[in-house]
Parts: C-alpha cells; structure tokens; sequence
C-alpha cells in the first residue's frame, strides 16, 4: 500500500500520551499564537477559522495592508467567575444568532452580541463542540454527566444552533452493552453524530438512532473521527507488539454503517493523525520531533476515491517553517490554517520565516495536488498575520494582529497577488483586551456579516497582569 514519503529528518520519538477529556490548550512552543477551527455548513460554508492574535510589543508597520474602515466594539460577553479553569468550548454565528459555549451552558445572544437570546443548560462542563455546522444549523457537542470534578465526559449531544434547544443526548456502551463510555471528542458529518477517543466510540442518526460502534478486532480500535460535509473519516491504530507504538490507518467510512469506503496506511513512524478536511482528504501527522508544540511534522494529502487510497502531496511543515497548531491527541481540531477547496490550496502562517525571520508575519499559500508554494505575503513586520478563511471569489481572509501601538484589524488576501486590502480595524482602545485574549486565551474567529467574532474556549480567572479579558467580543461597523 501506498506510503507517505516523510524526509529523513523525521526520526519517531516517543512521549506519553496526554490526558484527555477537558480540552487543554496545545503547547504554542515560544510564542503564544491564536487558535483556528473549522466551521463547515450554515453562513459560512466550510471555511476555515483563526483565532485571537498575537500582541506583539516592539511596533512596527502592517505589511502594504492601509489602515481604515474603522469597525466599533459591538458587543462584549463577561467571563465568568470561575475558581478554576473551565472549558467553554463552541463558537458559532448562524444566520439570526452569535452562539457561545460557556460554564456549564450554552447561550445563544443577538448577532451584535449585545443581548441574550436563550441558554441551554448542560448540568455539566463542555469537553468538546463540534466546529461544524448543518445547513439547518444542527451542531454535536460533548459534555459531562456532571458538575462535579470526577463527573467523565459520557454525554453526547445534538443542538439546534437556530432554535435554541438540545434535540437529545445520549451515551454509548461498550462491547458488553455497559453504558457511559468515556468519550474524547465528537463530530457530524453526513447525517451522523460520532464521537470516539480512547474509551471507545459510537454514532447516531440525527434523530437519535444509534447506528454502530467500531469492532475491537485484531488489536484495532477507532481513535476519533472527524466530519463535515457528507463524510466520516476515521483514524483507526492497530497495534505492533511494540507496547510503545501502533500504526495508524486513515478510513473514510460510510455514515450510517462504518463500511470503509477507502483506507491508507500511514508511515510507521506517525504517531498521531490530525485530518484537517474531509473533502479533500487533508491529514496532519506528528512523527515526533515537531519541534515548536505544533503537533505537527507534515501535511498529506490523499485521494480517497478508491478502495486503497493513494498519496498525492506530502508538505514538510519543519523544513519550510510553516505553523499550523494541532492538538496533541485530537483528530480534529487543526488550527491556523484555511482552505480553498476549489482551487485545492492552503494556506499557513510561518511561525520563523526561513529566508526572513519574523516569526508568524507572513501567509503562504499551498496546492494541495503537489504541494508547491502558489505565492506567499509580504511581511508583516512584527504583526502576526493569521488565515481566517477563504470567500467564495477564492479571496482569503486573515488576522492582522494587535501590537503596542494599535489594535488589531481584518484583511483580504488576493489569491493570485498576495495582495492585502483592510476590510475592518478595530479601536485601539481594545488593542489590551486583543493581547490577552491571545496571551491568556485559547480563541475562536469568525468572520461574516462584515462582524469578527471572537470566542475563548476556556474560562479562567483573570491574572494580575492581564486586563478584564471577555469570553467573547464582536467588532463591527
């Protein structure tokens, strides 16, 4: 079977794995850096999100991009008072309705974020919302069975973003029919809810029907999966009888039955597998030795339209000091990054430019059936400059970051120049709240309406050196 051709400077090293169920940050390695997710379905169909960024102190210009269309601070929403850190996982904008996971609850708000509109009560704290989005604005979430510490993350379940409500929950049961099967994540993608990690996994029908449960054969389980669109793909480990090391195997599997469709082995020396899209087929794998807490030492992309799937591009994410951030254990979850699926191009953040330095300042973009760099920005000069998602036109959006002497702002990227245009900066008298919601947060954008959201999704009780950091804020015109 095909294999991915990973370059000699990948050697596997081993580290243990991290717990799991309340989400935790991934290591940023020396730099803090926003967060990016995947919103697929609803007003912004598969697009790819950033997240907060970077507040850097040293000034410097925006890179050719001119300040002006001056957006105001249209709504903010409180942290919450919590003791400890709380995972408030779920951002999402519908057509009516800005959508936020807190403490406990999810709370719909007006699309200014000024007003509150509804709340669902959960009983217990997120451990992970699917960024994906239907068409009719169904979402799946992942919570636990309770509000106290040793209460597991058990609870699957189905919201209607639109209405305001949760259509059901449910758990899964093991081999044995025992219920209340540990979950680590969950995702919706073809009509199915599925959820998997290292408990087990299980999947249902929008209107509840369970549907299947891997089967536990020749040392093989189901890692997790990932969704969006029409598909269901799998990340299925097999034992090696090295008790230190399992080979993992990409499935894309049918959504009412988990028949596998198509399948592709990855190198033995991966040790975890991130898919970035399901259409096309986008992986991110670790062997190891990423050495900035990315999470991530190349990017494949594979043909799944066969039986055996075949390998078209291989992306050395080391060796050409691009930084997507993908979390350690996770399936999905790959941040900072965007794609185009028309054109098959992606596009990454370089955390060190190789030929310029300047870490995080510049956007390259990558074709995907050979992986070859189309073009790349300007720098920056000391501002990050995040992929947020592209527009229907192929036109990308990104995060021009905060520093010392002004605020933050969002621009459009020509796909062919790398051209940067200001659609919106924001008042720089938020320039402090942008910093240490990077700094001190772990957050989710979304552009649309010509409105930037912004969505921790973590609570956490405010440090000395930080000013009020919201959970979300809206800026607009």
């Amino acid at each position: 079977m095909s294999q991915p051709s990973l370059p000699p400077h990948h050697q596997p090293s081993h580290q243990p794995p991290q717990p799991r169920g309340v989400r935790r940050p991934p290591s940023r390695g020396w730099r803090s850096k926003p967060a990016l997710k995947l919103i697929a379905g609803g007003v912004l169909a598969a697009a790819l999100v950033s997240g907060c960024g970077s507040g850097d102190d040293d000034g410097g210009g925006s890179g050719g991009s001119s300040k002006g269309a001056q957006a105001k601070t249209l709504g903010k929403v409180a942290m919450p008072k919590v003791g400890k850190e709380a995972n408030t996982m779920g951002t999402w904008v519908t057509d009516s309705t800005f959508v936020k996971g807190d403490v406990n609850k999810l709370v719909g708000y007006s699309l200014d974020g000024a007003k509150s509109k509804w709340r669902i009560p959960l009983g217990g704290q997120l451990c992970w919302a699917s960024p994906h989005m239907t068409k009719d604005g169904l979402t799946a979430i992942l919570f636990r069975d309770g509000a106290g510490e040793d209460a597991l993350c058990t609870k699957v379940g189905l919201v209607d973003l639109k209405k305001g409500k949760l259509v059901w929950q449910k758990e899964g049961s093991d081999s044995e029919g025992n219920a209340g099967v540990q979950f680590d994540e969950v995702t919706i993608g073809g009509g199915t809810v599925a959820a998997g990690g290292t408990g087990g996994g299980g999947a249902w029908s929008l209107d509840g029907k369970p549907l299947w449960k891997p089967a536990y054969l020749a040392d093989c389980d189901d890692d997790g999966y990932a969704g969006g669109d029409d598909k269901i793909v799998a990340v299925r480990s097999c034992d090696t009888g090295d008790s230190s090391t399992k080979r993992l195997e990409v499935q894309t599997v049918d959504p009412r039955t988990r028949d596998v469709k198509s399948s592709y082995k990855l190198d033995e020396k991966v040790e975890y597998a991130h898919v970035i899209s399901t259409a096309p087929l986008v992986v991110a794998v670790d062997t190891g030795d990423s050495d900035a807490g990315t999470g991530t030492t190349d990017i494949l992309t594979i043909d799944d339209s066969g039986k055996q799937g075949k390998l078209l591009s291989t992306i050395d994410v080391l060796a050409k000091g691009y930084q997507p951030n993908c979390p350690a254990t996770s399936v999905e979850g790959c941040t900072e990054l965007a794609l185009d699926k028309a054109s098959s191009t992606l596009y990454l953040s370089s955390e060190v430019d190789v030929d310029h330095g300047g870490p995080g300042e510049r956007i390259s973009g990558l074709n995907l059936k050979t992986g070859k760099e189309t073009g790349k920005t300007k720098m920056a000069e000391s501002r990050s400059l995040i992929p947020v998602q592209t527009d229907d036109d192929g036109s990308l959006i990104a995060y021009l970051g905060s520093m010392y002497s002004e605020a933050g702002g969002v621009v459009r990227i020509d796909p062919k120049t790398f051209a940067m245009d200001t659609l919106q900066t924001h008042p720089d008298d938020m320039k402090d709240v942008e910093s240490d919601m990077d700094t001190y947060g772990d957050c989710t954008m979304i552009y649309t309406g010509k409105k930037l959201y912004i969505g921790d999704s973590r609570a956490s009780r405010p440090s000395s050196d930080s000013s009020a950091r919201p959970l979300a804020i809206v800026f607009g015109a």
